[in-house]
């Protein structure tokens, strides 16, 4: 897994958080940052012909099928439990994601490329930092990204879901508390968990290693609508900072029917 540096690209994102997440107010500074690499799934393949006999019935990719039918069974579970409003939908494999991240008080945002109302998005988290009595650090994703910068951030700390509403163009960020649950987790460092993203209409559901932490009401003066991505915090200058790397990344977004 290549680790990757800044790099100057247009398409990025970097936004500041003043001292604290708590304090609820954010100083943002844009910049440059690389998107994560992204790859398609994998396809069934057909057995070759054989000659002078007629074609055999193509064989599926063994491989292939199992992971569809993984990923479908994750949207009907979500499905019954009455977080998603169809299981009619796509998937999209994300590739390997991995990035070292050190300025204070700040979280950059990697585009996927992809923009949703309803979604899920979900992936396997290990993080580190390098400084052991860090405050606010880790990996999340971030939806609802608009062109005048306002956009939800959603980032597993060892302590808390830090569940973020901001809006660049008024210089502000803040917490959006639980409606149900409290949002705590208990990590030591090096963190590592499976983390889980689901938005439905005005609500949104945060699972981490298969139980939901808490559910969100977001601001119904703004419907989620807009880019998806990834995001990691630092909490500190000093060396790496925080070192992200999310693997078995999967985004799912519902058909219209």
């Amino acid at each position: 897994m290549e680790r990757k540096k800044p790099t100057p690209i247009l398409s990025s994102i970097l936004v500041l958080i003043l001292v604290s997440l708590a304090c609820g107010t954010a100083q943002p500074t844009p910049t440059s940052t690389p998107e994560p690499t992204v790859t398609n799934g994998a396809v069934p393949t057909n057995t070759p012909r054989p000659s002078p006999t007629p074609q055999p019935t193509p064989t599926p990719n063994l491989a292939a099928t199992q992971r569809a039918e993984e990923l479908n069974a994750e949207v009907q579970t979500y499905f019954d439990k009455g977080y998603l409003a169809t299981t009619n939908g796509r998937f999209k494999e994300l590739g390997d994601f991995s990035y070292d991240w050190a300025q204070l008080g700040s979280y950059r945002l990697f585009p996927l490329g992809e923009s949703a109302s309803d979604f899920f998005l979900s992936g396997h988290f290990e993080w580190d930092s390098a400084f052991r009595n860090s405050g606010k650090a880790g990996c999340g994703f971030y939806f609802s990204y608009e062109e005048n910068e306002f956009h939800y951030a959603v980032i597993l700390d060892r302590s808390q879901v830090y569940f973020l509403i901001t809006d660049l163009s008024r210089g502000y960020s803040g917490l959006v508390t639980p409606t149900r649950g409290t949002g705590l987790v208990d990590f030591d460092y090096p963190v590592e968990a499976d983390f889980t993203l689901i938005v439905k209409g005005t609500y949104a559901y945060v699972r981490v290693d298969g139980e939901v932490v808490g559910e969100y009401t977001l601001a119904r003066s703004r419907p989620p609508h807009g880019d998806l991505g990834l995001t990691a915090l630092s909490s500190t200058n000093r060396g790496y900072g925080t070192r992200c790397e999310m693997t078995n990344l999967h985004l799912w977004i519902p058909i219209q029917e």
